[in-house]
């Protein structure tokens, strides 16, 4: 398999993660749940673009902000949040991420910066 650009989560962290999920929730995660997913730039209009293209996707837009900062001379990082209701195993969201990360790479954003978890509410 070739590398993917800016990977740095990986099988194992995921398998972890469901791991912890089981123990400490009492989410089913062998059904949907939702899933958001966030993408850094330095300039948010890179963002909109990007977001245009997931939410044609099938992805919905939560929202673009800036990252709060510590040391105000730090350049500004933008944010860019996405969810989508789906079904996910440990080898399913690894799957998912590296088209994540591909996408963040295809599109020039700093990175994708990997995935939150939360149950469906209806």
């Amino acid at each position: 398999m070739s590398e993917i650009p800016g990977k740095n989560i990986h099988i194992d962290q995921l398998e972890e993660m469901f791991a912890n999920i089981r123990v400490n929730t009492d989410w089913n995660t062998s059904a949907d749940m939702l899933w958001g997913y966030f993408f850094t730039h330095s300039e948010p209009s890179k963002l909109e673009e990007a977001k245009s293209a997931l939410v044609s996707k099938g992805y919905t837009f939560v929202e673009i902000y800036l990252s709060d900062k510590d040391d105000p001379t730090e350049p500004d990082t933008f944010w860019l949040h996405v969810e989508r209701i789906e079904t996910h195993s440990p080898k399913s969201l690894d799957a998912r991420n590296d088209e994540l990360y591909m996408f963040a790479h295809e599109f020039g954003l700093d990175s994708y910066d990997g995935m939150d978890i939360g149950p469906v509410v209806k």
